[in-house]
C-alpha cells in the first residue's frame, strides 16, 4: 500500500485526534525529511510538530524539543531518529511525553552519548564517513553521504541531502544522558536492517536495554525519508498502545 493511499484511507476517521505528536531529527540533517512522515500522520488526525534542532549542543536540542513539547494540547508521542533518539532520550521526561519511538536511533543510559556509544564498534562493522571536524562541527563525505546514510533514497534527493548538510557540533556528538526518559516511559524501535550508519546489533542492544517493543524494517539509517508509510504505520502503532 502506497502512503498516498494509506493517507486518504485515514483522512475521514481521524483516529489520531487524542495525541500529538512531535519529530525530532538527527545529526547532518534538518527536519523537512520528516515531511513524509508527517503528511501522512496528519491526514489520519494527529497534531504533528516537527522540531528543528539546532544540532550545536544537546542541552540546545534539548530546548528546542521541550519547547515543541511545551506547546502541545494533548498527550505527546516524541520520535526521534539517530541522534534524535539522544534528544528524545533527554527530554521525553517531561510529564506531557506518554511514550517515545526511536527510528534506527540512539537510546543512550545514563551517562552515555553518540560519542561513548561509537566508540567501540565491532569487527566489520560499517564505518560511517565522518570528516574531520571543521572548526568544532562534523559533516559527512558527500561522496559516500548516499550509500552510508540513505542507500535507498532516491539519487537526486539523497543528492541534495549530501549537499544541504546541517553542522553536526561536537558538543552535541558528546552531550551525555541525564536521566533516560526510556526508563520511566514505554518505548517503540524501528530496527532498519539495512543501516550502514547504526550497526543493526547496536539497534537490538539499545531496544532490548530500553524494553522497546521493536519491529524490523529493511530499509537505510534515512529509512523514514524513503518509506515514510512504514515508518508512519510504526509510529501510529505506539500512539494506539498508550491509553
Amino acid at each position: 500500500m502506497s502512503a498516498a493511499t494509506i493517507a486518504s484511507s485515514g483522512s475521514a476517521d481521524a483516529k489520531g485526534a487524542d495525541k500529538a505528536i512531535v519529530l525530532v531529527h538527527g545529526g547532518f540533517v534538518d527536519g523537512s525529511g520528516w515531511e513524509g512522515v508527517y503528511k501522512i500522520l496528519k491526514a489520519h488526525g494527529y497534531d504533528v510538530t516537527v522540531v528543528q534542532n539546532p544540532t550545536t549542543t544537546l542541552k540546545a536540542d534539548v530546548v528546542a524539543t521541550k519547547t515543541a513539547i511545551g506547546a502541545q494540547t494533548k498527550p505527546v508521542i516524541l520520535v526521534g531518529h539517530s541522534y534524535g533518539g539522544v534528544v528524545i532520550t533527554e527530554s521525553g521526561t517531561d510529564p506531557k511525553v506518554v511514550g517515545l519511538v526511536y527510528i534506527t536511533a540512539f537510546a543512550p543510559d545514563k551517562g552515555e552519548s553518540v560519542s561513548s556509544l561509537i566508540a567501540n564498534p565491532p569487527a566489520g562493522a560499517p564505518v560511517p564517513p565522518i570528516l574531520p571536524p571543521q572548526d568544532g562541527f562534523l559533516f559527512l563525505d558527500k561522496g559516500k553521504f548516499a550509500a552510508s546514510f540513505a542507500a535507498d533514497v532516491k539519487p537526486e534527493l539523497a543528492s541534495f541531502m549530501a549537499n544541504s548538510q546541517v553542522p553536526w557540533g561536537l558538543d552535541a556528538l558528546n552531550g551525555a544522558i541525564t536521566e533516560p526518559a526510556w526508563k520511566s516511559k514505554p518505548s517503540w524501535y524501528l530496527v532498519a536492517t539495512d543501516d550502514k550508519m547504526i550497526p543493526v546489533g547496536a539497534q537490538r542492544m539499545m531496544a532490548k536495554r530500553a524494553g522497546a517493543k521493536t519491529v524490523d524494517q529493511p530499509g537505510s539509517h534515512a529509512v523514514y525519508v524513503s518509506q515514510p508509510a512504514a515508518v508512519a504505520k510504526f509510529i501510529e502503532a505506539a500512539a494506539s498502545g498508550v491509553k
